[in-house]
């Protein structure tokens, strides 16, 4: 571990994709969806996080490759940028399918799926602030938040699918929601690697 006193860019590019990704999923969550235009904004404006997402790990890759000597294992930093990424895309693909569906009516799963995955983005970045101001002990709470909120992804997504074959009658419809439970469900899977992964740091590190 090479910790010095003054702030990291390593840390501080962490924590900078962490905050875009919890801006995304704060707008995804309080969005209201009335009608079809709403559903353009939405996924025009998920489309904009995720590419800033994009500017924001090549420049991590690019500090990345220029650094001989890295606060934490180097792996360990590629690990937390790329998966908040994922999550990132897998809000915005789950926005273009909401258009792609002409989906205007979101349903109690989904909007729980997003209220979880919404609480595990601001454990995310809570957890990374600690990190860039070196302390890693208090960061274990936070990844079990993390996973805590995943554990419940898994229950929504069993009970949404059970009920998805009992009250709908459209196929098409049985199809699209199934798709769209299973992506949100897949987004809090991914934010319980960063969980994995802030764990994997304190243990080597602190």
């Amino acid at each position: 571990m090479i910790f010095s006193s003054k702030k990291d860019v390593f840390f501080e590019q962490l924590l900078t994709i962490s905050e875009n990704v919890k801006k995304s999923s704060d707008f995804f969550f309080h969005y209201e969806i009335k009608n079809v235009a709403d559903l353009k904004e939405l996924s025009s404006v998920m489309k904009e996080y995720e590419s800033r997402g994009d500017t924001y790990i090549h420049k991590l890759i690019v500090a990345l490759n220029k650094t001989f000597i890295t606060p934490i294992e180097r792996e360990d930093i590629l690990q937390l940028g790329v998966k908040m990424d994922d999550v990132l895309d897998g809000l915005e693909q789950c926005a273009a399918y909401f258009e792609m569906f002409s989906l205007t009516e979101i349903d109690d799963f989904m909007r729980k799926f997003l209220e979880h995955i919404h609480q595990s983005t601001i454990e995310i970045t809570t957890a990374l602030q600690l990190l860039s101001n070196k302390k890693l002990h208090d960061m274990r709470k936070h990844a079990i938040e993390i996973k805590d909120h995943e554990s419940k992804c898994d229950d929504i997504l069993r009970k949404s699918i059970k009920h998805l074959f009992v009250v709908e009658k459209d196929p098409i419809k049985v199809i699209q929601y199934k798709e769209i439970y299973e992506m949100l469900e897949g987004v809090a899977d991914t934010c319980q690697d960063i969980a994995n992964t802030i764990e994997s740091i304190i243990m080597r590190n602190a």
